[in-house]
C-alpha cells in the first residue's frame, strides 16, 4: 500500500475508534514517525495531510529538516533527552516530547530566555530499561515543577510495555489519561496538560478510545524502515 493509502486507513480507523467512545476524530492528530525514513517519503506523507513528525535522533533530523525546510512541518523530538544535545534540539524542535526527569526540566528551563512547551515522558509501566518519571515519582515532583516558571508542561507521553493482550495496553493508556486529569485538577502554576501522545502503530485505536490526542506511526504509515 502507498503512504496515501496507509494514512486514509489511519485516519478511517481512528474515526471508527472515537465514534467507538463518543469523540470528535478532530481531537486526534496523526505524527508520522521519521526514523529511518528518507525526506521524500516524509515530504509525500506531508502531502497526504500528515503536519506533525517525530523525530528520535539528532543527526537523522538535521538532514530531514534541511532538505523540507521550505514545508510546514511542526518536528517533535521524541527520542532520548541528552544533556548535551539540548541546546541543539530546542533550536531545531517545535516542541519536545520526552522530557524524562526534573533534571532535564532544569536543563531546558536554565536554556531558555522565554516560555515554552514541552511534553513529561512517563514510564507508564514502571520498566527499569526505560526513561521517563514513574507517576509517583512525577507526583512527588509536581510542585517543584511548578516553580520552573519558563517550562509549561502540556502534554505527557507514554510508551506501554509490549504485551499481546489488548486490556493490559488499555490499562497503561487509562493510567496516563487518569493521571493528566489528575494533575489538571491541581491547579499548579505551569501545567495544563492538554495532550496525551500515546499509541503507536499496533495499538493506536486503543490509545485514541482511552483520550490520545496525538498517535505516533511510523510502520502503519511508512511501512517497514528503509534503513
Amino acid at each position: 500500500m502507498t503512504i496515501k493509502e496507509n494514512y486514509e486507513k489511519i485516519v478511517k480507523n481512528i474515526k471508527k475508534a472515537c465514534q467507538r467512545v463518543g469523540r470528535n476524530a478532530s481531537e486526534v492528530q496523526v505524527m508520522g514517525v521519521a526514523k529511518g525514513q528518507s525526506s521524500e517519503r516524509i515530504e509525500e506523507a506531508f502531502k497526504c495531510g500528515i503536519k506533525l513528525i517525530g523525530e528520535n535522533k539528532t543527526q537523522e533530523a538535521d538532514l530531514h529538516q534541511a532538505q523540507l525546510k521550505d514545508i510546514d512541518i511542526k518536528w517533535h523530538f521524541i527520542g532520548k533527552l541528552q544533556k548535551n544535545k539540548i541546546n541543539r534540539i530546542l533550536k531545531s524542535f517545535d516542541f519536545i516530547q520526552s522530557v524524562d526527569g526534573v533534571k532535564s526540566l532544569e536543563h531546558i528551563h536554565k536554556r531558555v530566555a522565554k516560555e515554552i512547551e514541552v511534553f513529561i515522558e512517563i514510564n507508564i509501566g514502571d520498566e527499569k530499561n526505560k526513561s521517563g518519571f514513574t507517576i509517583d515519582g512525577l507526583k512527588k515532583a509536581l510542585k517543584y515543577i511548578a516553580l520552573l516558571d519558563r517550562v509549561k508542561i502540556t502534554g505527557l507521553m507514554c510508551i506501554p510495555p509490549v504485551s499481546d493482550d489488548p486490556e493490559e495496553i488499555r490499562g497503561h493508556f487509562r493510567k496516563l489519561r487518569e493521571l493528566k486529569e489528575e494533575i489538571n485538577s491541581l491547579n499548579l502554576a505551569n501545567f495544563n496538560v492538554k495532550h496525551l501522545s500515546m499509541g503507536m502503530s499496533n495499538d493506536y485505536e486503543i490509545a485514541v478510545e482511552e483520550g490520545a490526542t496525538i498517535v505516533r506511526i511510523g510502520t502503519a504509515l511508512f511501512g517497514r524502515r528503509v534503513k
